[in-house]
């Protein structure tokens, strides 16, 4: 079954929708940080809007421990979207008040924090049914949460039929983009996966083993693949635990041909804070006494000459520590060098796209993900609880 369609949906004369978005945004002292997400939503929004009866936002906010927390409460949010909608917001502070069963024709709700109920997070039943009893109609497009079997994208939408349910426009553009680069990827295809940690990225790595000419790894992560490769690394960070998996990443790509691409030169320093040593050494040269914290100019040069080859492009995780403005060149570079590469392009995870905005080239890149871990998840192949639930 194809993904269900805004288009699809069916009897919406006195609907009222639920619609679960993805407005995890930074708050701090109840101000929204970063609108970005907030956006993303406003088309399908606004679709619903001028179609429908009444429609209740719904999203989680941070790490909410399944008790109401003030810290993140979704409040501030609405005060977000009701400006950047022109139109009243009413927030209700528990998600599971029945007022929308009430509510008058045009009204627009947003529901406080689902994850403030421990049933959001357990895919509880009778949380899910008690969050949907009021609505008609359910559309998802928090693509960001689509890899997780949590109540607000799994058991609700499976409490309603065909035509009832469907994927909103951020939803249908990530699964049309990823699925680009997982069922028809154009050659060469190359992968840039950076980064913290090989164990957080092991099964993607080994899907993208089966479709790319070139992988090219930065990050923390390398240090973990230098390591394995009988290279010192001094005091970077490394994952010894992970070290079979690394060796067998670099034998499966031997074995089919793929080209890994580890950084021929690194920065390394004395520490990431107020550091007093900064240089460029040889991989092959990394002192004792300093850690990894970017790739080199070497590097640099040699990502963004396969990458202006490449035709198709999937981007996940940083080449250094990017937080630290004296170690972002190599993650900036990598955004630069894909922006003016004809590929098309995938951009996920949280630090590559600050990456490309930052660098001021997000309008050059074929598609940004909203979704970090989903959008990696979707690379292995593995099917989306989210996604799936709208299909059933």
């Amino acid at each position: 079954m194809t993904l269900p369609a805004l288009g699809d949906l069916e009897n919406l004369d006195g609907a009222r929708v639920l619609a679960r978005l993805d407005l995890n945004v930074p708050v701090a002292d109840g101000k929204v940080m970063d609108d970005t997400r907030i956006v993303a939503a406003l088309p399908t929004l606004r679709w619903l809007l001028e179609r429908v009866e009444v429609v209740a936002a719904c999203s989680h906010l941070g790490k909410a421990k399944g008790v109401p927390d003030p810290a993140y409460s979704l409040s501030p949010v609405a005060a977000v979207l009701e400006q950047a909608l022109g139109r009243t917001v009413t927030f209700i502070p528990d998600c599971l008040d029945s007022a929308a069963a009430e509510a008058a024709p045009g009204s627009l709700f947003l529901l406080e924090n689902l994850r403030f109920h421990p049933g959001e997070k357990a895919n509880d039943p009778d949380f899910a049914a008690a969050l949907a009893a009021p609505y008609s109609h359910y559309v998802n497009d928090a693509f960001g949460t689509a890899h997780r079997a949590h109540a607000s994208v799994v058991a609700v939408p499976r409490l309603y039929r065909h035509r009832r349910k469907a994927a909103g426009f951020l939803i249908q553009r990530e699964v049309e983009a990823l699925g680009r680069v997982v069922d028809e990827p154009q050659q060469p295809f190359v992968a840039v996966v950076g980064g913290a940690k090989v164990s957080t990225k092991t099964a993607p790595l080994k899907a993208l083993l089966g479709r790319v000419a070139s992988l090219l790894i930065g990050g923390g992560m390398a240090n973990t693949f230098f390591l394995a490769k009988g290279l010192e690394v001094g005091r970077s960070l490394v994952e010894e635990e992970m070290l079979a998996t690394a060796r067998e990443v670099l034998e499966l790509a031997a074995e089919r041909g793929i080209d890994i691409e580890l950084p021929p030169d690194v920065v390394v320093a004395d520490a990431i804070d107020n550091p007093q040593i900064v240089k460029v050494v040889p991989a092959e040269s990394i002192p004792a006494d300093l850690m990894v914290v970017d790739i080199g100019p070497r590097a640099r040069a040699r990502y963004a000459e396969l990458l202006a080859a490449a035709r198709t492009v999937f981007w996940n995780g940083p080449m250094g520590v990017f937080e630290v403005p004296d170690f972002a060149a190599g993650t900036l570079a990598v955004a630069e060098a894909l922006a003016a590469s004809q590929a098309f392009s995938v951009v996920g995870g949280g630090e590559s796209v600050m990456a490309i905005r930052r660098a001021g080239v997000i309008d050059d890149i074929g598609h940004v993900s909203t979704g970090g871990g989903a959008s990696l998840e979707f690379i292995t192949g593995e099917a989306l609880p989210a996604i799936m639930a709208l299909e059933e």
